[in-house]
């Protein structure tokens, strides 16, 4: 499967919106696509996947290692990988766009806004390109599209002014239709705010998809998989719209060693019949009124305490708290499993790649295991002195600035996203 990083200039420049265009634009052209996206993000692949129809992949060298990338890299299928790039493209302690576009060996796409520029998208390009070897990065800018780029003598100049190696990969118009609405976790989903269908269609109109797959080419494959056994478990997994930051690997992880049942709190299903349930991150704070009824909640909290394995991240964790005061100051009761009233606030109190520490057997990991996650977050937990934690906070904020993962019967929450490639998920349910 060849691929192609899609890398900014900087934030706010249109690469999700571009990435899109050229996921249509291949699919017009009767190529399946497989996207990915570089950085733990969660939002970017939803619209993703509403436009290809396929999960995209989470790239992210802090959270998965070299090989790890590679080896989730190649359990996407497709012609051809689009991996969209985070933040800036050498921006990003960790895992810049940049440092996966090296590690896979990818040529990079560069989105560059050409509203208010000509020959200076050139220059830029070249800037980046030449900056590359400043920084001792092995990275090949081997093309550009063009953002809020018209036709004609626009599009012409630019063409005319990058230096050979560089390509004209097309432009995206400047259109209205193709805004993605945001709030404060980022971009609305994709299944709440889906691009402009007839928008999309005119930007990919405007790519160059022959050019593309020229320079798109083949990464390295990954070392051989270790195996895991399978089980004769079950796994409840909450999805729904205040259950929606699932990695695509994380359910991949599950579904190889349990049976994967879906259920939807929001919705009012009850809680499965199961060895285990798994909530995930989202807004339950966009859904805290139907939370409170939910029956679902009523039947974790009685099955929590005889001593089912719950783990709840972040969204997942704050429903399973004692209570949710939103924003507008409304206060909601919550599953009340784990010991902690958790409050809105209008400023990110977290955003950064995490590293825990097991101090407690939780249902994720043992003592002095290491698990490698993400937390962006606009909520605090108030906990009692007497709380339990699972973890040691090593890089990141966690619960209370030093600790992460509240502990209660069997049942684990933690404001960090964990990605299966650093284990966890691996003893889920005691399952080693």
């Amino acid at each position: 499967m060849e691929g192609l990083v899609v890398a900014g200039t900087a934030s706010g420049v249109g690469k999700t919106v571009a990435t899109l265009a050229m996921i249509e634009a291949l699919k017009r052209e009767g190529h399946s696509v497989q996207p990915a996206k570089a950085g733990p993000d969660f939002i970017d692949p939803s619209h993703h996947e509403a436009v290809g129809g396929v999960p995209s992949r989470t790239l992210d060298l802090w959270l998965q290692g070299e090989d790890g990338l590679r080896q989730n890299y190649w359990r996407g299928d497709g012609d051809v990988c689009l991996v969209e790039g985070v933040m800036g493209m050498y921006d990003g302690d960790g895992s810049s766009t940049a440092m996966v576009a090296e590690a896979l060996n990818l040529p990079v796409v560069l989105v560059v806004d050409a509203k208010a520029g000509m020959e200076s998208v050139a220059a830029t390009a070249l800037g980046f390109r030449e900056y590359a070897a400043t920084a001792d990065r092995d990275v090949d800018v081997a093309g550009v599209v063009a953002q809020r780029c018209h036709g004609g003598r626009h599009e012409q100049g630019i063409r005319d002014a990058l230096p050979d190696g560089i390509e004209f990969l097309g432009r995206i118009p400047p259109q209205s239709d193709l805004e993605i609405p945001d709030r404060h976790l980022g971009l609305e989903m994709g299944s709440e705010s889906p691009v402009d269908a007839d928008a999309l269609a005119a930007a990919a109109e405007s790519l160059d998809v022959s050019a593309l797959l020229d320079v798109a080419r083949e990464p390295p494959e990954p070392d051989a998989n270790r195996p895991r056994p399978a089980t004769d478990a079950r796994v409840a997994v909450a999805q729904d719209e205040a259950f929606c930051f699932t990695y695509a690997a994380t359910l991949e992880r599950l579904s190889e060693r349990a049976e994967v049942v879906t259920f939807s709190p929001v919705a009012g299903d009850d809680l499965p019949d199961a060895d285990g349930v798994y909530l995930p991150g989202g807004y339950p704070e966009l859904h805290a009124e139907a939370l409170e009824d939910s029956s679902a909640l009523g039947t974790l909290a009685d099955r929590a305490a005889d001593g089912l394995p719950v783990y709840g991240e972040c969204g997942g964790m704050m429903a399973l708290a004692e209570s949710l005061t939103t924003a507008e100051g409304d206060t909601f009761e919550m599953a009340g499993v784990l010991p902690a009233a958790v409050e809105m606030v209008d400023r990110y109190q977290a955003l950064d790649h995490v590293e825990l520490v097991g101090t407690q057997a939780s249902p994720v990991a043992s003592p002095g295991d290491r698990l490698r996650g993400h937390e962006f977050h606009y909520s605090r937990a108030d906990v009692g002195s007497d709380a339990t934690f699972a973890f040691d906070v090593e890089r990141g904020s966690g619960i209370d600035g030093d600790r992460d993962g509240l502990l209660e019967y069997r049942t684990l929450g933690t404001y960090c996203h964990c990605h299966p490639a650093s284990g966890a998920f691996d003893q889920f349910l005691g399952l080693v």
